[in-house]
């Protein structure tokens, strides 16, 4: 370990930060969209972007296929033949840009722009996750400028369907055990407490994504002909879909709370010693009345407690103008958050048979689902975790918060599930980051930060 000095490093990412955002620019520009079949070349140039930067840090690559977009794999190991192994999480593929309308500059042109920490990049994937993976990226590049060398054995895996739930993900790992074996995952998908203060996950959500699409009438019909004389598939979508919870927040779907565990007052008690400014998070969307299930704090509700949500609904005409149509078809797209011991394989069974209940006679319906993921608790007193703790107090000069996370990250899981690995999740993103919404940003600062906090937690972790 003598043989690496973190000052040299880190003054080497403060030199070269320009550069680092330029790169980060660069890829940005590349609209690496994995739900759209009409990006799957912009997908695939997004890999191999990647994999000429890690060929030049002196990384062995590998372009790994699955039935979907490829994964890239990479490894470089250290010249101490006894170091740990960190197996790095991340992912290169973005949310669409949609609607375009609602962005100051275009998603995939990015901008710099000011903001009241400075400066910050505006582009989908800035921060998820394009931004986060370039902070370790950025962190090696250092390492191997200054040393030519890394104090660990790194090895790196950016998939490109995590957008999209990660379909192909599970076997990709069952296929290439031999060789991602590691000591612990690193995955930075997560977010900083705020601008000062950073964070470590230590638990997730589950997750169900799913499609009910009900038909009613053979075609469209004219509303003047058939209007008040059958029955309207759009209302009776929505019919079903007001009764998914109660007046007081609570899911309504059968058995759904079956496995979910009652929060004990030690967790109330660590949950609220967090100092949840609420006011602030729902000022930060301009609202200022907190909603969901009865009996919860805002906290506990987003880090702790189950959740059914409409994503999107359609059917019918849409466009500009108007037109007398009553749809034979509606759509409802359903994302349900889990915690505990709840199974998503019986929750979406369960949401199938909610809407199969309740569908009108004569109507047909069709279930899908896109994604699913069990929830998950991780160690807190791991050494590897103590390690980030302390290579992020380097950097901040003050503790981590240890955080609960209302999202999901099925990649995780599935490392867990299948490698044995449990996962640092250490991230630098904030939570007015609009991921997955128009104007998605990362600062420059915790785009700083985050590479100098990763050479300081390889630091680290070089010690364990």
């Amino acid at each position: 370990m003598s043989n690496f000095n973190l000052d040299t490093v880190t003054s080497h990412i403060e030199q070269d930060f320009d550069n680092s955002v330029n790169r980060l620019i660069e890829w940005l520009k590349i609209p690496s969209v994995s739900t759209d079949p009409a990006y799957n070349d912009d997908v695939r140039k997004a890999a191999d972007w990647m994999i000429n930067e890690l060929k030049g840090m002196g990384f062995d690559i590998k372009l790994i296929e699955t039935e979907g977009h490829p994964v890239v794999f990479a490894e470089r190991k250290s010249s101490n033949k006894d170091a740990k192994t960190l197996l790095y999480y991340g992912h290169y593929d973005v949310q669409p840009g949609d609607p375009f309308e609602l962005w100051d500059t275009a998603p995939f042109e990015p901008a710099i722009v000011d903001s009241p920490h400075g400066k910050k990049i505006v582009a989908r994937g800035a921060e998820d996750d394009k931004g986060q993976v370039m902070t370790f990226i950025e962190a090696f590049r250092a390492y191997v400028a200054t040393h030519d060398a890394l104090p660990c054995h790194i090895k790196i895996m950016l998939e490109g369907e995590e957008e999209t739930g990660s379909p192909s993900l599970e076997k990709f790992l069952n296929d290439n055990k031999d060789i991602l074996g590691a000591d612990i995952c690193v995955v930075c998908d997560t977010a900083m407490w705020d601008i000062d203060t950073p964070a470590i996950t230590y638990s997730l959500r589950g997750l169900v994504d799913a499609q009910v699409s009900i038909k009613g009438p053979s075609r469209d019909l004219h509303s003047g002909l058939y209007g008040g004389a059958v029955i309207n598939p759009l209302h009776a979508l929505a019919n079903i879909v007001s009764q998914l919870h109660d007046d007081e927040g609570k899911v309504q779907i059968p058995h759904f709370y079956d496995k979910v565990p009652p929060l004990t007052d030690a967790e109330r008690a660590n949950l609220a010693a967090l100092n949840f400014d609420e006011n602030a998070f729902l000022g930060e969307i301009d609202l200022s009345q907190p909603a969901g299930e009865a009996g919860y704090s805002t906290i506990e509700r987003t880090y702790a407690r189950p959740t059914c949500d409409v994503n999107g609904m359609w059917g019918g005409y849409i466009g500009e103008g108007h037109k007398t149509v009553i749809a034979s078809e509606a759509h409802v797209k359903l994302s349900c958050r889990l915690v505990g011991d709840q199974d998503p394989v019986d929750i979406a069974k369960n949401i199938e048979k909610f809407f199969k209940d309740r569908l009108p006679e004569d109507f047909t319906m069709k279930f899908h689902t896109f994604g699913a993921a069990y929830a998950l608790k991780l160690p807190i007193d791991s050494p590897y975790l103590n390690a980030a703790q302390e290579g992020l107090r380097t950097e901040y000069g003050r503790d981590t918060k240890m955080i609960g996370m209302g999202g999901s990250i099925p990649a995780v899981g599935a490392i867990k599930n299948i490698l044995g690995l449990d996962s640092v999740m250490v991230g630098f993103g904030l939570s007015d980051d609009n991921i997955h919404s128009p104007n998605e940003k990362y600062e420059l600062t915790c785009l700083r930060r985050g590479i100098r906090s990763h050479a300081a937690i390889l630091h680290e972790i070089a010690k364990v």
